[in-house]
């Protein structure tokens, strides 16, 4: 009715790009495994919501000037390294407080710090963690370009209804891909039994600080040929 095609394979195809590490994979890992399963799940939700945007801009047509754009793709790609940047120097500072907290006794602490460091915890897993997915997601530009190249290739020439073709195909992506993120937190998630000291988390902060900058000046600079 929609005019769709080879929807198997389309789900093949998605479940593949999933697979694939990526920046929304890295984001999920490091919020799994910073803040527990609540974080990741939410980093998880924001992802899908990034590809809301993207799906609603593919199928009304404004991806397409990211294809056809250069300038209006070169600044999302940096605006989206900019983010991606930031999140680092987020990280970076986590991991110099966590070195610095490392050498402080529990006992030394005052006897409501506790208490307050799990509800400062509790609150980032949420809507923090939830925002972090989106804006990732949402600015990243490989991602629009993704939506624009891969699902015309599963809608007919002549389907009659070419939007809700692309706005279905899209909510497949969106549903596929928020499934196989909740599996691979879930996957993860008992690393985090371990209870790591505080210093290797600045360690593991500060290395995935690391990987985000990578990652942002991949995406701002690509390779060339």
């Amino acid at each position: 009715m929609l005019g769709t095609h080879d929807l198997a394979l389309f789900a093949a195809t998605v479940f593949v790009l999933n697979a694939t590490p990526g920046v929304d994979m890295m984001l999920v890992l490091a919020g799994t495994l910073k803040r527990g399963v609540r974080a990741g799940l939410m980093t998880a939700l924001g992802v899908a919501a990034g590809c809301v945007v993207h799906t609603l801009l593919a199928a009304f047509g404004m991806a397409a000037l990211l294809a056809t754009s250069a300038a209006a793709f070169s600044v999302l790609k940096l605006v989206g390294a900019a983010y991606l940047v930031w999140l680092a120097i987020g990280m970076f500072r986590a991991a110099a407080c966590g070195a610095a907290d490392a050498a402080v006794s529990p006992a030394d602490l005052p006897a409501n710090q506790p208490a307050a460091l799990a509800r400062e915890s509790s609150r980032a897993t949420g809507w923090p963690a939830f925002r972090r997915g989106l804006l990732t997601n949402a600015l990243n530009p490989k991602v629009a370009l993704f939506f624009l190249a891969l699902l015309p290739q599963f809608i007919d020439a002549a389907a009659p209804h070419k939007t809700l073709a692309f706005l279905f195909l899209g909510a497949w992506v969106i549903v596929q891909g928020f499934a196989f993120l909740a599996g691979f937190v879930l996957l993860v998630a008992p690393l985090r039994r371990g209870s790591p000291s505080r210093r290797l988390r600045s360690v593991l902060n500060a290395a995935g600080g690391s990987v985000f900058v990578l990652l942002a000046a991949r995406l701002a600079w690509p390779e060339r040929q």
